[in-house]
Protein backbone atom coordinates (compact mmCIF):
# COMPACT_ATOMS: atom_id res chain seq x y z
CA UNK A 1 0.00 0.00 0.00
CA UNK A 2 1.12 3.63 -0.75
CA UNK A 3 0.28 6.27 1.26
CA UNK A 4 0.25 9.70 -0.30
CA UNK A 5 0.88 12.60 2.01
CA UNK A 6 -0.51 15.60 1.13
CA UNK A 7 0.75 18.71 3.40
CA UNK A 8 -2.01 21.84 3.67
CA UNK A 9 -0.39 23.37 5.94
CA UNK A 10 0.51 26.50 4.29
CA UNK A 11 3.97 26.83 5.72
CA UNK A 12 3.10 26.18 9.29
CA UNK A 13 4.77 22.38 8.82
CA UNK A 14 7.73 22.52 5.59
CA UNK A 15 8.44 19.42 3.63
CA UNK A 16 11.84 19.28 5.13
CA UNK A 17 9.89 18.43 8.62
CA UNK A 18 7.85 16.32 6.67
CA UNK A 19 9.83 14.43 4.85
CA UNK A 20 11.97 13.98 8.28
CA UNK A 21 8.62 12.43 10.24
CA UNK A 22 7.79 10.31 6.76
CA UNK A 23 11.15 8.83 6.57
CA UNK A 24 10.52 7.84 11.05
CA UNK A 25 7.21 6.06 9.77
CA UNK A 26 8.03 4.45 7.27
CA UNK A 27 11.33 2.75 9.15
CA UNK A 28 8.51 2.15 12.16
CA UNK A 29 5.96 0.40 9.25
CA UNK A 30 8.65 -1.62 7.92
CA UNK A 31 11.06 -2.58 10.69
CA UNK A 32 8.36 -2.12 13.80
CA UNK A 33 5.11 -2.65 12.45
CA UNK A 34 4.98 -5.64 9.56
CA UNK A 35 7.55 -8.14 11.17
CA UNK A 36 4.43 -8.64 13.57
CA UNK A 37 1.72 -8.53 11.32
CA UNK A 38 3.15 -10.07 8.27
CA UNK A 39 1.52 -6.71 5.81
CA UNK A 40 2.48 -2.80 5.91
CA UNK A 41 2.93 0.43 3.42
CA UNK A 42 4.83 3.02 2.27
CA UNK A 43 4.45 6.98 3.06
CA UNK A 44 5.25 9.50 0.48
CA UNK A 45 5.14 12.98 0.43
CA UNK A 46 3.07 13.95 -2.71
CA UNK A 47 1.45 17.71 -4.11
CA UNK A 48 2.54 20.58 -4.58
CA UNK A 49 5.32 22.56 -3.26
CA UNK A 50 5.20 26.68 -2.31
CA UNK A 51 3.04 28.24 0.66
CA UNK A 52 -0.36 28.07 -1.12
CA UNK A 53 -1.42 24.67 -2.32
CA UNK A 54 -5.28 24.44 -1.61
CA UNK A 55 -5.20 24.11 -5.49
CA UNK A 56 -4.29 20.70 -6.32
CA UNK A 57 -5.65 18.03 -9.21
CA UNK A 58 -5.29 14.12 -9.81
CA UNK A 59 -1.70 14.25 -10.31
CA UNK A 60 -0.82 15.62 -6.82
CA UNK A 61 -1.82 12.18 -5.69
CA UNK A 62 -0.66 8.45 -7.09
CA UNK A 63 -0.83 6.59 -3.92
CA UNK A 64 -3.66 3.81 -2.59
CA UNK A 65 -4.77 6.14 0.30
CA UNK A 66 -3.94 9.63 1.25
CA UNK A 67 -2.95 11.29 4.44
CA UNK A 68 -3.61 15.22 4.74
CA UNK A 69 -1.44 17.53 6.98
CA UNK A 70 -3.99 20.84 7.49
CA UNK A 71 -3.90 23.30 10.46
CA UNK A 72 -7.06 23.66 11.44
CA UNK A 73 -10.21 21.51 12.08
CA UNK A 74 -12.70 22.00 9.29
CA UNK A 75 -14.59 18.35 8.89
CA UNK A 76 -16.74 19.06 6.42
CA UNK A 77 -14.78 21.31 4.14
CA UNK A 78 -12.36 18.78 4.41
CA UNK A 79 -14.32 16.40 3.35
CA UNK A 80 -15.90 18.15 0.47
CA UNK A 81 -12.55 19.17 -0.37
CA UNK A 82 -11.76 15.07 -0.86
CA UNK A 83 -15.04 14.19 -2.49
CA UNK A 84 -14.61 17.16 -4.59
CA UNK A 85 -10.67 15.81 -6.17
CA UNK A 86 -10.67 12.11 -5.32
CA UNK A 87 -13.62 10.88 -4.11
CA UNK A 88 -13.53 7.06 -3.73
CA UNK A 89 -9.92 7.01 -2.17
CA UNK A 90 -9.59 6.11 1.46
CA UNK A 91 -8.09 8.65 3.21
CA UNK A 92 -7.39 10.39 6.91
CA UNK A 93 -6.28 14.02 8.47
CA UNK A 94 -3.99 14.92 10.86
CA UNK A 95 -5.28 18.32 12.25
CA UNK A 96 -2.12 20.61 13.81
CA UNK A 97 -5.25 22.17 16.25
CA UNK A 98 -6.43 19.02 17.27
CA UNK A 99 -2.62 17.80 18.02
CA UNK A 100 -2.51 21.02 19.53
CA UNK A 101 -5.47 20.29 21.46
CA UNK A 102 -4.62 16.67 23.15
CA UNK A 103 -1.11 17.74 23.68
CA UNK A 104 0.30 15.65 21.11
CA UNK A 105 3.24 15.76 18.85
CA UNK A 106 2.03 15.89 15.51
CA UNK A 107 4.08 13.43 14.38
CA UNK A 108 2.39 10.69 17.12
CA UNK A 109 -0.90 11.85 15.00
CA UNK A 110 0.38 11.04 11.69
CA UNK A 111 1.74 7.52 12.83
CA UNK A 112 -1.66 6.93 14.51
CA UNK A 113 -3.30 8.00 11.18
CA UNK A 114 -0.81 5.96 9.19
CA UNK A 115 -1.16 2.57 10.77
CA UNK A 116 -4.40 2.97 11.06
CA UNK A 117 -5.01 3.54 7.44
CA UNK A 118 -2.60 0.72 7.09
CA UNK A 119 -4.46 -1.44 9.03
CA UNK A 120 -7.93 -0.74 7.80
CA UNK A 121 -7.81 2.00 4.87
CA UNK A 122 -11.56 2.28 4.64
CA UNK A 123 -12.44 1.85 8.42
CA UNK A 124 -15.30 -0.65 8.33
CA UNK A 125 -13.61 -3.52 10.36
CA UNK A 126 -14.72 -5.25 12.73
CA UNK A 127 -13.83 -8.18 14.77
CA UNK A 128 -16.46 -10.16 17.42
CA UNK A 129 -14.88 -9.60 21.54
CA UNK A 130 -16.40 -9.23 24.82
CA UNK A 131 -18.23 -6.47 25.65
CA UNK A 132 -15.96 -4.35 27.76
CA UNK A 133 -18.57 -3.70 30.35
CA UNK A 134 -20.11 -6.79 30.34
CA UNK A 135 -17.77 -10.30 29.17
CA UNK A 136 -20.27 -12.66 28.40
CA UNK A 137 -21.90 -10.51 25.86
CA UNK A 138 -20.39 -10.25 22.64
CA UNK A 139 -19.67 -7.35 20.25
CA UNK A 140 -18.18 -6.06 17.46
CA UNK A 141 -14.77 -4.41 17.83
CA UNK A 142 -13.15 -1.85 15.41
CA UNK A 143 -10.35 -2.86 13.63
CA UNK A 144 -7.64 -0.28 14.78
CA UNK A 145 -4.40 -0.36 15.66
CA UNK A 146 -3.63 2.33 18.11
CA UNK A 147 -6.34 3.73 19.65
CA UNK A 148 -6.22 1.62 22.99
CA UNK A 149 -2.63 2.28 23.83
CA UNK A 150 -2.77 6.24 21.79
CA UNK A 151 -1.40 7.45 24.68
CA UNK A 152 1.89 5.97 24.60
CA UNK A 153 4.67 6.68 22.05
CA UNK A 154 8.58 5.82 21.22
CA UNK A 155 11.45 7.63 19.13
CA UNK A 156 12.65 6.86 15.88
CA UNK A 157 15.37 8.69 14.93
CA UNK A 158 14.26 11.72 17.64
CA UNK A 159 10.86 11.36 15.79
CA UNK A 160 8.09 10.37 18.23
CA UNK A 161 5.87 7.72 16.61
CA UNK A 162 2.81 5.83 17.85
CA UNK A 163 3.06 2.87 19.96
CA UNK A 164 -0.18 -0.14 18.42
CA UNK A 165 -1.39 -2.87 18.99
CA UNK A 166 -0.15 -6.80 17.86
CA UNK A 167 -2.55 -10.12 16.30
CA UNK A 168 -2.65 -11.18 19.67
CA UNK A 169 -4.89 -8.35 20.80
CA UNK A 170 -7.66 -9.93 18.56
CA UNK A 171 -7.33 -12.87 20.14
CA UNK A 172 -10.79 -14.66 21.47
CA UNK A 173 -8.42 -16.26 24.82
CA UNK A 174 -5.93 -13.96 26.55
CA UNK A 175 -2.90 -15.84 26.13
CA UNK A 176 -0.35 -16.31 29.18
CA UNK A 177 2.17 -14.00 29.15
CA UNK A 178 1.28 -13.28 25.07
CA UNK A 179 2.50 -9.68 23.60
CA UNK A 180 -0.43 -7.89 22.76
CA UNK A 181 1.18 -4.50 22.22
CA UNK A 182 4.48 -3.29 20.21
CA UNK A 183 6.17 -1.29 23.56
CA UNK A 184 4.42 -4.46 25.79
CA UNK A 185 3.59 -1.42 28.34
CA UNK A 186 2.66 -2.36 31.77
CA UNK A 187 -0.43 -0.93 33.77
CA UNK A 188 -0.99 -1.02 37.54
CA UNK A 189 1.13 -3.95 37.25
CA UNK A 190 -0.13 -5.22 34.14
CA UNK A 191 -0.12 -5.52 30.49
CA UNK A 192 -2.55 -5.19 27.71
CA UNK A 193 -5.39 -7.71 27.68
CA UNK A 194 -7.18 -8.84 24.54
CA UNK A 195 -9.30 -6.16 24.05
CA UNK A 196 -8.49 -4.57 26.88
CA UNK A 197 -7.49 -0.97 27.26
CA UNK A 198 -4.35 0.96 29.00
CA UNK A 199 -4.63 4.61 30.74
CA UNK A 200 -5.36 7.16 28.24
CA UNK A 201 -6.59 5.29 25.60
CA UNK A 202 -10.05 4.39 24.26
CA UNK A 203 -11.98 1.07 22.02
CA UNK A 204 -15.08 1.72 19.82
CA UNK A 205 -17.08 -1.22 19.16
CA UNK A 206 -20.55 -1.76 17.53
CA UNK A 207 -22.72 -3.51 20.04
CA UNK A 208 -25.92 -5.15 18.16
CA UNK A 209 -28.12 -4.96 21.03
CA UNK A 210 -28.23 -1.29 21.03
CA UNK A 211 -27.44 -1.04 17.36
CA UNK A 212 -24.94 1.81 17.70
CA UNK A 213 -21.15 2.31 17.73
CA UNK A 214 -20.00 3.17 21.22
CA UNK A 215 -16.52 4.08 23.19
CA UNK A 216 -15.27 2.77 25.95
CA UNK A 217 -12.23 3.74 28.12
CA UNK A 218 -10.75 3.04 31.98
CA UNK A 219 -12.94 4.49 35.09
CA UNK A 220 -11.78 7.86 35.78
CA UNK A 221 -9.60 7.83 33.03
CA UNK A 222 -9.63 11.61 32.25
CA UNK A 223 -6.71 11.81 29.50
CA UNK A 224 -8.97 9.41 27.72
CA UNK A 225 -12.39 11.20 28.27
CA UNK A 226 -10.50 14.31 27.16
CA UNK A 227 -9.54 12.86 24.09
CA UNK A 228 -12.92 11.56 23.12
CA UNK A 229 -14.75 14.99 24.74
CA UNK A 230 -12.59 17.08 22.17
CA UNK A 231 -13.04 14.24 19.25
CA UNK A 232 -16.73 14.76 19.54
CA UNK A 233 -17.03 17.96 20.04
CA UNK A 234 -14.63 18.85 16.55
CA UNK A 235 -16.62 15.93 15.21
CA UNK A 236 -13.57 14.57 13.96
CA UNK A 237 -11.57 10.90 13.38
CA UNK A 238 -11.96 7.51 12.13
CA UNK A 239 -14.57 7.24 14.84
CA UNK A 240 -16.70 9.60 14.29
CA UNK A 241 -16.48 8.98 10.17
CA UNK A 242 -17.40 5.08 11.64
CA UNK A 243 -20.58 6.31 13.10
CA UNK A 244 -21.37 8.85 10.61
CA UNK A 245 -21.90 5.89 8.04
CA UNK A 246 -23.35 3.48 10.51
CA UNK A 247 -26.36 6.40 10.50
CA UNK A 248 -26.02 6.35 6.77
CA UNK A 249 -24.68 10.25 6.69
CA UNK A 250 -21.85 9.47 4.68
Amino acid sequence: MIISVINLTEGALTDAQVQSTIRAVNRQVSEDFAPYWGFGGVLRLEGKTGRRRRSIDAADMRGDAILYLLNEVRVSNTDGFHDQWFRGIPYSVVYRELSDLLKEAWTVTLSHEALELIGDAEANLLVQGPHPRHPSRKVYHWFEMCDTVQNESYVIDGISVSNFVLPLYFTASAERGGRNDFLGTRAQGRSLRSFGVNPGGYIGYFDPKTGKDENYEMRGDTTAAHRLAVKRRLRTGRGMRRKRRTRGLD
